[in-house]
């Protein structure tokens, strides 16, 4: 048997032959990347596309999702989702709808995998606070791609224009430049829709009788009977397309889902309610560390020439988990018994 060579790059060119022999004529080919914005020598065994895939999941901000928010503040139990669930769960969805139309896999994970990247802690509400304080405002997304360009470990990460693209453009206002992108975009909105309906049933803020009768009926009584119909629903409507979307019939009661899970557990005052203080958690920190710049670690304050104060004090702060910056603010304004 012939002896592998670390340095020959033949296993990293048979998957990219296969890519182009399999794949959609709609997907993105790793061999035909846009690129990274510095040369990278490339790798012998993985396509560009999994070695960012690679990239993301050992990288520190990946392994903080599991201490921040997805809905409910640090909750009691095991089995509440958090952001990293949130993403596992992302790139489930989407890796099945990109596997069924043919696209790259590869790609998908990777969006998929660093789309909440920047996301704060608290959550939406940790968001909302930066967002009024940071001129210029502050949005996940944006966090996420400023996180893989420039943040993580100092100078960022590397990435290919396909995977920063699709980060950048997975909410619903965005147009992602591949598929790819577009799968991840709405599996996000698949994925959180439902397992926030199945953590505020199981939180008590919701009873299975309440939800919409209409979009029950046509999505489905169980929460995996409803992840199904739209996962199959996309398949279905996207097969042979050079666009990803659901039907009319299930993208109005999607819609019609979404409208009530806002109404009634987003903004639910039960369910939300300890969020006044998070978002003072937020501010308190945000005042703190423009008064005390020195006092942050010298990756962030590398940009403070070219970024502003402002957006060097809201970096950290994304930057932390939800019990990080409960005991950042403890150490910094609750005063310690006299010892």
């Amino acid at each position: 048997m012939e002896e592998f060579n670390p340095k020959d790059s033949t296993l990293r060119r048979i998957a990219e032959e296969w890519e182009e022999r399999s794949l959609s004529p709609y997907a993105a080919l790793s061999k035909k990347s846009r690129g990274r914005e510095y040369p990278m020598e490339p790798c012998p065994i993985r396509t560009e596309f999994v070695r960012d895939r690679d990239r993301i999941i050992h990288c520190k901000s990946f392994r903080r999702l599991k201490h921040k928010t997805q809905v409910f503040l640090s909750p009691v139990g095991d089995h509440y989702r958090t952001r990293l669930t949130h993403t596992l769960e992302v790139n489930q969805i989407a890796r099945t709808i990109a596997r069924a139309l043919r696209l790259n896999e590869d790609l998908t994970e990777a969006i998929a995998l660093g789309h909440d990247l920047g996301h704060t802690p608290f959550g939406h509400a940790g968001e909302r606070m930066l967002n009024k304080l940071v001129p210029g405002g502050f949005e996940h997304n944006l966090q996420s791609l400023r996180v893989v360009e420039k943040l993580e470990n100092g100078t960022g990460l590397n990435l290919t224009f396909e995977v920063r693209d699709g980060i950048v453009n997975h909410k619903k206002s965005g147009t992602p430049a591949t598929l790819e992108g577009a799968v991840v975009s709405i599996s996000d909105r698949i994925a959180y829709i439902n397992h926030d309906i199945d953590d505020a049933l199981r939180g008590g803020i919701l009873r299975e009788d309440a939800l919409p009768k209409s979009s029950i009926e046509i999505l489905g009584t169980t929460h995996g009977k409803r992840i199904d119909t739209m996962i199959t629903d996309v398949i279905r409507e996207s097969y042979g397309k050079k666009e990803i979307r659901m039907s009319e019939a299930v993208g109005k009661e999607f819609d019609n889902l979404r409208t009530f899970m806002f109404d009634h557990v987003y903004f639910d005052k039960h369910a939300k309610g300890e969020e006044g203080k998070a978002m003072q958690v937020i501010e308190s920190l945000f005042s703190y560390y423009l008064s005390h710049m020195e006092e942050l670690p010298e990756e962030f304050t590398r940009h403070i020439e070219a970024d502003g104060a402002e957006r060097v004090a809201a970096d950290y702060i994304a930057c932390m988990t939800d019990r990080y910056a409960i005991t950042d603010f403890e150490r910094k304004f609750v005063p310690r018994e006299w010892m």
